[in-house]
């Protein structure tokens, strides 16, 4: 536009001048080596013109050809770029479906001209790692890897295939790499739960509780089931690595909610008893019993190795005296008297245990009693009763 205004001024004021010197054009003589050139300053007037507008004409048509070359280019390079997508599309279908080697194929037939080639490099590798081949898997996670802002994905990538193939010492080196630049990362924090957990890291695990409750990866319940699995681990790595002295100092040092835990209860008692320290047990027991009367720890006075088990029976007696109901009081008295052989005593409070809840285990014991007083038809019935509780129909 501003070249047509251009020419359109000189034009113009060409005919101005020419008007103002009709009748007195002059000449222009130009002159190289031994060629001369004459002619008025009219004609060179428009010569310029004409060369100036010829100029203008081939700039114009330059421009159109790189523009059509440049959008000839593009059409090609979109087509392109809308094919590898269309390919990636359908790859992560096949991954879903599971043709694993349909998905390979896709992903990476145009991965190079994809806008977004780490996708198609990661889903390859999930791909080539479904059919086991590691080595094509472990290509595709270095070629994802030589992407831009290729690390969080690529490895997390990693870690799943290494948690899947239960490389978890593999993956705990992985995810604690990520976890210091990424420590409020949901993925991560869910595959550190799942490390710590087959690993037995109860501490680290302990110390991740908080920040999955409040990323929303687990409930306050399974936050608490979860603590309690974790300190019970502690305690049998503690029970292992101190012995018995280790573990009640270890124990002493928790807080009072958490010694208040039945459950933490039965598993402090049991690596006592682990340990030998059943007169230590027994005490732990009978505490535990007068402040909270958790009936779950009846169950494990049996498995008390006692010099004199006279103390316990007497406990028992007195449980099921205040508490005819107790089943788990009645069926720990049965089993002492089991080992005392008083075979109808025995009988007697399995059969109240049973009546109050069905116990595999009580059955068993009830059938020995039956059987050592020759009652063979009714050892019978109760056994094929234990079976029906363990294969039922």
């Amino acid at each position: 536009m501003i070249r047509l205004i251009f020419l359109f001024l000189v034009l113009g004021a060409g005919l101005f001048v020419g008007t103002q010197f009709s009748g007195q054009q002059g000449y222009v003589l130009i002159s190289i080596a031994n060629k001369t050139i004459e002619m008025s300053v009219t004609t060179m007037a428009i010569f310029v013109i004409a060369l100036l507008a010829a100029l203008f004409a081939l700039e114009y048509l330059f421009k159109k050809l790189i523009y059509a070359s440049s959008t000839t280019w593009n059409w090609f390079s979109v087509r392109k770029l809308k094919r590898s997508r269309r390919y990636t599309n359908e790859g992560i279908i096949k991954l879903l479906e599971g043709d694993w080697k349909g998905a390979e194929k896709k992903v990476t037939r145009w991965a190079n001209h994809h806008d977004m080639p780490l996708l198609c490099y990661l889903v390859a590798s999930q791909a080539a790692h479904e059919q086991g081949n590691t080595a094509e898997r472990d290509k595709y996670i270095e070629l994802a890897s030589q992407q831009d802002d290729s690390l969080l994905a690529v490895e997390l990538t990693k870690a799943k295939q290494q948690i899947s193939e239960s490389n978890y010492e593999a993956a705990f080196d992985t995810l604690s790499n990520l976890k210091g630049s990424h420590p409020n990362n949901t993925a991560v924090l869910g595959l550190l739960k799942a490390t710590y957990i087959q690993l037995k890291l109860w501490q680290p695990l302990l110390e991740l509780t908080p920040k999955l409750v409040k990323n929303k990866l687990m409930t306050a319940d399974d936050q608490r089931d979860l603590e309690q699995k974790a300190q019970c681990g502690l305690l049998h790595d503690v029970a292992q690595q101190q012995g018995s002295e280790g573990l009640i100092s270890h124990w002493n040092k928790l807080s009072r909610k958490q010694k208040q835990s039945s459950h933490l209860v039965s598993c402090f008692v049991k690596q006592l008893i682990a340990r030998r320290a059943d007169s230590e047990a027994f005490t732990v027991i009978k505490e535990n019993i007068a402040k909270n009367g958790s009936n779950e720890l009846y169950m494990l006075l049996p498995e008390l190795n006692l010099a004199d088990h006279h103390p316990v029976v007497v406990m028992l007696e007195r449980a099921i005296s205040k508490d005819s109901n107790n089943a788990e009081a009645h069926s720990a008295l049965a089993q002492f008297y089991l080992r005392e052989q008083k075979w109808a005593e025995a009988q007697s409070h399995f059969e109240k245990a049973l009546a109050l809840r069905s116990n595999v285990s009580d059955y068993g014991y009830l059938s020995d009693a039956l059987e050592k007083q020759n009652l063979t038809k009714a050892a019978h019935e109760v056994s094929r009763k234990a079976l029906t509780l363990v294969q039922p129909a």
